[in-house]
């Protein structure tokens, strides 16, 4: 799993998977739905993925619905943890967003 910049910004397949586990999830289904949602521009392998879910378990910002499965798909869901780390990045990325627009409209206004 890509770590945190010194910003705190979370890696796009961090904030990915924590999108999709505000619903409850199997690690397949991550990897079909983020595709998805990403027109395949962020492709999950599976190493990648369980390593990240691994990581954001022991962090407390995911959990396994159920600690004893009976087959082998586990399904994930947000923690409250999760969530709030989930709404800083929002801020943090509509603040960049922002941030964007207001130098993009004052080179527009300089060249006209």
């Amino acid at each position: 799993m890509g770590r945190q910049t010194n910003s705190g910004a979370l890696t796009e397949s961090v904030f990915y998977i924590l999108l999709r586990l505000h619903n409850s999830a199997h690690g397949y289904a991550l990897m079909k739905d983020i595709a998805e949602m990403t027109n395949n521009r962020v492709n999950l392998g599976a190493g990648t993925l369980y390593g990240a879910l691994d990581t954001l378990q022991k962090k407390g910002w995911i959990r396994q619905l159920d600690s004893n499965p009976q087959d082998r798909k586990i399904e994930y869901i947000i923690t409250d943890t999760g969530k709030k780390y989930f709404e800083l990045e929002l801020i943090r990325l509509e603040e960049l967003l922002k941030n964007s627009k207001t130098v993009k409209e004052k080179i527009n206004e300089n060249n006209s």
